[in-house]
């Protein structure tokens, strides 16, 4: 619904999204909505994006993610 910011896909198929970029001056579809990181798996038939649980103790209401990026060790 508040759209796509960024993706990052891992060699495996794994896409993670960052979702919900709020900036001053672009209209927000969901104002009051905190962002959001999705996981897709692009090795399914009909991959679906799932919302990711984020960690208690993180701030979610501030949470206004602007890319993203994975390390693979």
């Amino acid at each position: 619904e508040t759209g796509s910011e960024d993706i990052d896909i891992l060699p495996n198929g794994l896409a993670f999204i960052s979702s919900g970029l709020k900036y001053p001056g672009i209209k927000s579809l969901a104002p009051d909505k905190p962002g959001e990181v999705f996981l897709m798996d692009l090795n399914e038939d009909n991959p679906r994006a799932v919302e990711l649980r984020i960690s208690r103790g993180f701030d979610l209401a501030s949470f206004n993610p602007h890319g993203i990026s994975t390390y693979v060790d």
